[in-house]
């Protein structure tokens, strides 16, 4: 299975890519994310030290981490396999951001196995905190994950 569009676009429009234009317009350099991790390109977990990278190498990391992101929410959330791709497009968003060790204890995770929409909207909103405090960015993030959630019920 290939990881759906919409989570492409959603880890790309969250995540942005961080150049450095004045010294180095065309790379990318590591950077401290608001939950104080540090990252590089489209919110790949890196180093510190690790070296810039230009768009093409960060498509490639994106690439990576939003595979290892789908088969881990398809091993969690097997319902996913036969629902709508932009069910499966919000989940795989929410691994690639937050893990897929929070996604297995999570009771998103529960209300998805039980195809509870309502509810794993309700429970995507709680997913909201970085460094103990509210991130705007992330209360986007959830609404348009919530959003693809959605989408299916909206177009029935």
């Amino acid at each position: 299975m290939e990881v759906p569009l919409a989570a492409i676009m959603l880890a790309k429009r969250f995540e942005g890519f961080h150049r450095v234009p004045k010294n180095d317009p065309g790379r990318a350099y590591p950077y401290v994310c608001p939950a104080g991790y540090w990252t590089i390109g489209w919110g790949h977990l890196c180093d510190q030290n690790h070296p810039p990278i230009t768009e093409a190498e960060a498509e490639v990391y994106l690439a990576d981490d939003l595979t290892l992101a789908l088969n881990a929410t398809l091993r969690h959330c097997p319902v996913l396999a036969i629902e709508p791709a932009g069910r499966l497009a919000a989940i795989v968003d929410f691994t690639f951001n937050l893990g897929a060790g929070r996604l297995q204890t999570s009771t998103l995770r529960r209300r998805v196995n039980q195809r509870d929409w309502g509810s794993a909207c309700e429970e995507l909103r709680r997913w909201v905190y970085g460094g103990g405090n509210v991130l705007p960015g992330l209360v986007k993030r959830r609404d348009a994950e919530i959003g693809q959630l959605n989408l299916h019920e909206r177009a029935t």
